[in-house]
């Protein structure tokens, strides 16, 4: 489904968001319940992957950390990540300005 590979790219830039405005950073599965929130439903084989690619392409950076005896990964953003979140929000801004103008008028 092609809505879907929209989707994803929608999907990159909200952990982009939370990596970097989440004081301590995100973790997997807490990401997926904030997703689902905002009524996407994303499964942990499709999520870890793309933090993977995310950490690889020096968006994000990891750090381990023990929560009530269990250690989970938090994901922060990196200064890329930071500049690229920047510059997607002029897109996302202009963009979403754009279609949600067309659709009232």
């Amino acid at each position: 489904m092609y809505e879907r590979k929209i989707l994803l790219g929608f999907i990159r830039a909200h952990i982009l968001h939370h990596a970097t405005r989440d004081r301590d950073g995100i973790y997997g599965v807490g990401m997926i319940k904030e997703l689902q929130r905002h009524g996407y439903d994303i499964s942990p084989g499709t999520l870890y992957p793309i933090l993977h690619e995310m950490k690889k392409n020096n968006l994000l950076k990891t750090k381990k950390k023990t929560i009530a005896g269990k250690q989970r990964i938090f994901y922060t953003s990196t200064e890329k990540g930071k500049e690229t979140l920047d510059h997607l929000l002029d897109f996302i801004k202009e963009l979403s300005e754009e279609v949600i103008s067309y659709e009232h008028s």
